[in-house]
């Protein structure tokens, strides 16, 4: 398989979908885009996602596919990411839906104002801290007693998850509040390989 990846580094959407690329073994091409640019917007992108949203995976044939989950999904088919028990692999799924529905929106977006945009913090909405504890607290309490979200090891509900939580500091959430959470994020980046993030608030470029 060897695709073309369109997406922006800041982004823990697409960050997803490089990991799992990169974990399977993918042949693929990353073509960076600043999704503040306005390249999105231009005739020419929207020509290959009329949503106009990064990530986006094109295939040599020329289809494409977008959003986060479809593509993980969508490159970890037949891999240990995704349970072969039909409820794990339903469990999962709710996992992710839950991220993009109550976890994203929250921490994520407070991420991008606080540190894409650089707003003030009186210019942002209180309401995405309290949602996004809120959120750091449900996952706690998955965590107290298990390694991971599903099963006894790593799939696709865990890499959709620590992508914004292990940014989450960025956006002023303390995840020494939530230990199970802390412990979680450092285990998942060992999994992947990944340089920790979050104990010194870092930023990605």
């Amino acid at each position: 398989m060897s695709v073309t990846v369109y997406g922006d580094s800041r982004s823990g959407n697409c960050q997803k979908v490089r990991w799992v690329a990169e974990r399977m073994g993918v042949d693929f091409d990353w073509i960076e885009v600043d999704i503040t640019s306005g390249f999105t917007r231009t005739a020419d992108f929207l020509a290959i996602n009329p949503a106009g949203q990064v990530p986006c995976l094109v295939r040599e044939d020329g289809r494409v596919l977008a959003q986060s989950g479809a593509i993980m999904l969508y490159l970890a088919e037949g891999s240990d990411l995704i349970p072969e028990d039909a409820f794990d692999r339903a469990k999962m799924l709710e996992w992710m839906f839950w991220e993009q529905y109550s976890h994203e929106p929250a921490i994520a977006v407070r991420r991008f104002q606080k540190v894409i945009l650089k707003k003030p913090e009186s210019e942002i909405d209180p309401y995405l801290m309290n949602k996004g504890r809120r959120a750091l607290g449900v996952m706690e309490m998955r965590l107290m007693a298990r390694e991971f979200f599903v099963g006894e090891g790593l799939t696709l509900a865990d890499l959709a998850l620590v992508a914004y939580t292990r940014t989450a500091p960025e956006a002023g959430f303390d995840l020494d509040e939530f230990p199970a959470v802390r412990a979680w994020v450092h285990r998942v980046e060992r999994e992947l390989g990944l340089d920790p993030i979050g104990d010194d608030l870092m930023v990605e470029a």
